[in-house]
């Protein structure tokens, strides 16, 4: 794309067909029932972010010029094989141990293309993972996966979310490899969940759904594992904006799995999930995880970026009062347990 507007054009596609999701999920019942594990009140259609993928999707060819093919099969065979399995499970129901062994054929398939995981810089020192880096990667990318699926229960939370990650990995890109169009596939995730966001915050019009939850989360990870070709500390830059999901979704399921649930059952114990049963809203959570991914983490990734912080040193960092917050919240405890 060699125009911005090229991107504001994306966003209003996405609107729109957003907006045509939106009556045939009513058409067809595709409608979310509040139930007492739900964070809506009233009953909401689902999959809208179909949107996103068939935006996404849509137009990655036209970044062709700047991404090499097998990049680009890899990320649009991933990315379109976990959104097809969460569209039919959407429509019905797949049994968790299929869906995740979709996620792990599509992760290994991304992962194929790219090449894996690269060498990382590890306190000052490059170390390649080898092989059992990339096994560490398919894990990596498949648990971003579903817990963006986790972290999709309240309005706004997941769009605003992707799009200050994808903004801050796209800046920071631009700052380690200013010559390099690898910001190009954020950007075009930016402007697709931009044009979604519009009926989905405040108050939602239209739920996500798995197949644009998951299909955003696999696409980060391979985001991050991109970036890391062309500059490595790019991994732990996305590594820090991707941190308040991060530390939410991985400390409400050691939690859960310690007392016994059954991790992939429905809840609302997720800290964010307390927070806006706390104060009475949705939009108050969303917007304070797009400022703390802002104020917070963004500049943490740039002195990642420039070279003025080590990336671990970066990530422990960014981590640190995250997880404080997680708990201070209630991250994972008894939804019996109140605030």
């Amino acid at each position: 794309m060699s125009h911005w507007w090229n991107f504001f054009l994306v966003a209003v596609f996405a609107l729109l067909l957003t907006g045509l999701l939106r009556f045939y999920a009513l058409a067809h019942n595709l409608v979310d029932i509040p139930n007492e594990r739900s964070s809506h009140l009233a009953p909401t259609p689902r999959g809208g972010g179909l949107a996103i993928v068939l935006t996404f999707l849509g137009c990655l060819p036209l970044l062709l010029q700047c991404l090499t093919l097998p990049v680009f099969f890899g990320v649009y065979g991933a990315g379109l094989g976990v959104a097809v399995i969460g569209f039919i499970d959407d429509h019905g129901h797949i049994p968790a141990r299929w869906r995740l062994a979709a996620h792990f054929c599509g992760a290994g398939w991304a992962l194929f293309c790219l090449g894996g995981l690269p060498p990382l810089p590890v306190f000052g020192v490059v170390v390649d993972f080898a092989w059992p880096g990339h096994l560490l990667a398919a894990l990596y990318l498949v648990w971003l996966l579903n817990l963006y699926n986790f972290m999709d229960g309240i309005d706004g939370c997941a769009g605003i979310e992707a799009i200050t990650v994808c903004l801050g990995g796209a800046l920071v890109y631009t700052l380690a490899v200013p010559a390099g169009a690898g910001w190009a596939m954020p950007v075009l995730m930016l402007a697709a969940v931009a044009g979604f966001l519009c009926w989905n915050f405040p108050r939602a019009r239209i739920f996500m759904g798995d197949a644009g939850s998951g299909f955003i989360g696999l696409s980060l990870g391979l985001f991050s594992v991109h970036a890391a070709t062309a500059a490595p500390e790019l991994f732990w830059c996305w590594l820090i904006l991707l941190a308040v999901f991060v530390v939410d979704a991985t400390v409400t399921l050691i939690r859960r799995v310690l007392r016994g649930e059954k991790f992939y059952e429905a809840h609302r114990s997720h800290a964010y999930q307390y927070a806006a049963r706390k104060y009475g809203a949705h939009w108050p959570v969303s917007l304070v995880v797009g400022g703390i991914n802002l104020f917070w983490l963004f500049p943490l990734a740039v002195m990642v970026a420039v070279g003025w912080l080590d990336g671990v040193v970066g990530v422990l960092i960014g981590y640190g009062p995250l997880l404080w917050l997680s708990f201070r919240y209630k991250a994972g405890a008894s939804e019996l347990q109140s605030l």
